[in-house]
């Protein structure tokens, strides 16, 4: 319906642009708005004030010439000028009621949009590094990854949803040590485990499967382990200094064969853990894209020589270093080390060229708060490689806080002490988890309040939503349970019976469907969704609960019947879109 009436004020506009009433030349931009109550209307144009200057008309009167070149419709049963010059459109009970018709003879396909252009999207999401279990704050990433996923494939674009796994560098390198140490000890060898390596209960249990399978055949003594290292960090020392200095060793002792048992078996695990985690939780990908393959395809090479090319790289005490200051980051990057290994940095360049390379359109990385420095250089990165910088988007998710009984939940990630995904959906359950976290704009900060999440209330809003749509489906049980029949060809034909308050204010509500899908799309906010889910359900309550549906009257009831079907159909498409399930009964 939006749509419609865009197209209408197109025609308008170009009938006053013909007549001399508005520059030939002037291609102005249409904004149409839901108004804020029906008493005003359904939408509502700002045009005639945007161009009353333009046109040397008061915007009052302007306004007027707009209605008087629309052409007619039979959706809109008037107009009316507002305040200084507002154009509010009425629509007809026809138009309303016509909505039903188009969500059941659609279904599911309702609210799939169309593109003015279609774009092919890759969107990279959660990407945790491989060395421990997923925990509660890689969750709101990965709700708002999938969701935004899903929206934008509902709003008409091609999307690709990729994992980036850095299986490569110096925290893996950490990861393979403190596996292969708890190894040792598990052996009967004493060694001092470094204060900034992995911790939890997760290391051990991959350590204990290595030497399942692999008896003592990599034990060593601690002797030979931590012989002429470096004083650790508990005695005074440089703790990086030290964990280094170890992992130098353990490559030695264990050589390439031995160092690849604990390196392998430590991704493997961890990854598939990942994996499974994510699928429970509703996330899927359809590509896992290695860090490692990128940096054996010379990927990263042809990623540096192409910013050498360009004139964007220099030598500075033995470094080559990235001149991003010069093109807005806030200053320059190392890009290769003095002892000749590529940075994290070029690796993410090398991974953005091979994105477009790929034949992208755009790149979303949906990226922690924490992260907001890599903006900047990422764009610089682009256009270094001279690429256009606005291929290039970052949407930042700012952290979420689990409240429980009233009170904070404290986590700390290196110290093993934290709340895992799995432990989140286990208490609270899937849908819940990813409804709490994608409702609040993905740039406010979350408080996850655990308790009022396992409730079963209608101030749950996850609950209050399935609820509107296990109460149509308990209408319909009833109706089977009554003998009577749903005819949706009776309930068509009578669709002009439907004029209650109740009514009117539904037909409305889904109407906004496929608006809210290209207002989610466009403005990367799934959160929209999860709010006029809240207002549908709503609307389904207070009509549930003042009218009967099922009448003795044949056509209102199956009248009715059709309108709170197609309730039921967005309800549950919208639903779907956030990763949350529709059950019939609770």
């Amino acid at each position: 319906m939006k749509d419609h009436i865009e197209e209408l004020l197109a025609q308008s506009l170009l009938h006053l642009q013909r007549e001399g009433v508005l520059p030939a030349e002037s291609e102005p931009a249409i904004q149409l708005e839901r108004t804020r109550s029906p008493e005003h209307g359904e939408f509502a144009t700002n045009l005639a004030m945007g161009l009353s200057k333009a046109a040397g008309m008061s915007p009052r009167d302007l306004a007027q010439a707009i209605i008087d070149h629309m052409p007619m419709s039979r959706q809109i049963d008037r107009l009316e000028i507002a305040g200084p010059g507002f154009v509010n459109f009425f629509l007809n009970r026809r138009a309303l009621t016509g909505v039903i018709k188009d969500v059941l003879r659609q279904g599911e396909r309702y609210g799939h949009l169309i593109p003015a252009r279609e774009e092919n999207l890759t969107i990279e999401f959660v990407s945790a590094n491989p060395t421990g279990p997923l925990h509660v704050g890689h969750g709101r990433g990965a709700a708002y990854g999938d969701s935004l996923a899903n929206i934008l494939e509902c709003a008409g674009h091609d999307v690709q949803r990729e994992y980036y796994v850095n299986d490569n560098g110096r925290q893996m390198d950490i990861l393979a040590l403190c596996v292969w140490l708890r190894y040792l000890e598990l052996c009967g060898e004493r060694i001092q485990f470094p204060d900034n390596g992995y911790r939890g209960e997760y290391i051990y249990d991959i350590a204990r499967m290595v030497r399942a399978e692999n008896g003592d055949k990599w034990r060593f003594t601690g002797m030979e382990v931590e012989d002429d290292l470096p004083v650790p960090l508990a005695q005074g020392g440089n703790g990086e200094v030290h964990i280094d200095a170890l992992i130098k060793r353990a490559r030695g002792l264990l050589g390439k064969k031995g160092y690849s048992v604990f390196f392998d078996a430590a991704l493997n695990n961890i990854l598939t853990d990942i994996k499974d985690d994510l699928s429970d939780f509703g996330v899927r990908f359809d590509k896992w894209f290695s860090e490692q393959e990128l940096e054996d395809s010379g990927a990263v090479e042809y990623a540096i020589e192409r910013l050498r090319e360009n004139g964007h790289l220099f030598i500075k005490d033995g470094a080559t270093w990235f001149r991003a200051s010069a093109l807005g980051d806030e200053k320059d990057r190392v890009v290769v080390r003095e002892n000749g290994r590529t940075t994290y940095f070029a690796s993410d360049i090398a991974y953005f060229l091979n994105k477009l390379e790929r034949g992208f359109d755009r790149a979303l990385y949906v990226l922690g708060a924490d992260h907001h420095g890599y903006v900047a250089r990422l764009r610089a990165a682009a256009q270094g490689l001279g690429e256009d910088p606005d291929k290039l988007e970052i949407p930042l998710v700012q952290f979420a806080v689990l409240f429980r009984n009233g009170e904070k939940v404290q986590m700390s990630t290196r110290s093993g002490q934290f709340i895992t995904l799995r432990e989140l959906r286990e208490e609270v359950g899937t849908d819940a988890a990813r409804f709490f976290y994608i409702m609040r704009s993905h740039e406010q900060h979350l408080d996850f309040d655990l308790d009022l999440a396992k409730s079963h209330s209608n101030e749950n809003p996850v609950f209050y939503i399935q609820y509107a749509h296990a109460r149509i489906c308990s209408v319909f049980r009833n109706l089977e349970q009554m003998d009577l029949f749903h005819n949706e060809a009776i309930g068509e034909a009578a669709l002009d019976l439907l004029k209650e308050d109740h009514e009117l204010a539904l037909m409305r509500s889904i109407s906004r469907f496929p608006e809210t899908v290209e207002s989610a799309a466009r403005l990367r906010a799934p959160h929209l969704m999860a709010h006029y889910l809240s207002d549908l359900a709503t609307d389904l309550h207070s009509y549930y609960n003042a009218h009967q549906f099922l009448v003795d009257e044949e056509n209102l009831r199956n009248a009715r019947l059709n309108l709170v079907l197609a309730t039921r159909i967005v309800l549950k498409k919208g639903l779907a879109l956030l990763g949350v399930s529709a059950p019939e009964e609770m």
